[in-house]
């Protein structure tokens, strides 16, 4: 099971996975691998070096269509869909003495944008390409994994990070609750810019340490992920530990508490495993 980061959403999610995972299919293991998340785990997907995975919709597409920029030199053809798993919100964090209460103040800035290359710093550089600000008109740039920045913004030597997570990720919660660090909005107006990239979404009030109120953000959906030659009654059995346990999955991690079998199939970026399918047709969710 491809993840992230250790202070994100997407590890903790795959423990509770394998949790579930072996105990519905006795005699399965399930290893959990820490990774810089979307990018990287499509990539070893495609190489045959992972089974499941989670990934950001966004930067699927841009797999399947295999985009250099995003860091796919060549369509990633044997990924394959197996349903949504929940929404990430765009965190941009802010040491309260930088003065920063909107993108546009980003500008002059120090800022980390996430790993290099990492679905991450995709999604830093399209938020700030719609607020018009490029990696130059910022002071210093730092393309660091989550705890990273938190760790060099607690120290005084980073103004802000961007972070692409669900609610509740590890190292928001520990900066807000160990520096002077907020929550900074983002405008309807520049998420409009991005052509349908995010979505404008609320991170509700007491979210996190002193969050008093909800905080306008952009969002975007994860996905359950698999490869084509992994075998249909795998996917099946895997995608069924999933959804027919949602309950206890959104029990497991706040992040998840939004996540519906309706919802699961709305929107498919790639093409879906047929083990997938095999579930979700049991259920009736498709034909």
């Amino acid at each position: 099971m491809l993840t992230g980061g250790t202070s994100g959403v997407y590890y903790p999610l795959g423990n509770v996975i394998k949790r579930l995972v072996e105990r519905d299919m006795p005699g399965a293991k399930v290893s959990v691998m820490s990774t810089q998340a979307t990018v990287e785990n499509l990539n070893l997907l495609q190489q045959g070096k992972g089974t499941f995975a989670l990934a950001q919709g966004d930067i699927l597409s841009e797999a399947w269509k295999g985009n250099p920029e995003a860091g796919f030199p060549s369509s990633r053809t044997k990924i394959r869909l197996i349903g949504a798993a929940y929404p990430n919100f765009i965190h941009i964090i802010a040491r309260s003495d930088a003065r920063i209460g909107s993108v546009a103040d980003l500008r002059g800035k120090r800022l980390s944008v996430g790993a290099a290359r990492s679905g991450n710093e995709i999604n830093s550089r399209a938020l700030l390409g719609a607020a018009d600000i490029s990696y130059a008109d910022l002071v210093q740039v730092e393309y660091l994994e989550y705890g990273q920045s938190v760790d060099l913004m607690l120290k005084g030597q980073l103004d802000a990070a961007i972070i692409s997570a669900g609610v509740g990720v590890a190292a928001v919660q520990r900066a807000m609750s160990q520096g002077p660090i907020v929550l900074v909005p983002i405008d309807p107006a520049i998420i409009a810019k991005t052509k349908g990239l995010f979505y404008p979404l609320n991170i509700p009030a007491a979210s996190y340490p002193g969050q008093k109120q909800d905080v306008q953000s952009a969002a975007l959906n994860n996905y359950f992920v698999t490869a084509e030659d992994v075998p249909e009654a795998t996917v099946y059995r895997v995608t069924k530990a999933i959804y027919a346990n949602l309950e206890e999955l959104k029990k497991a991690h706040t992040a998840t508490a939004g996540m519906t079998l309706q919802g699961t199939l709305a929107v498919r970026p790639i093409q879906v495993h047929p083990g997938a399918l095999r579930y979700f047709r049991e259920v009736g969710l498709t034909r």
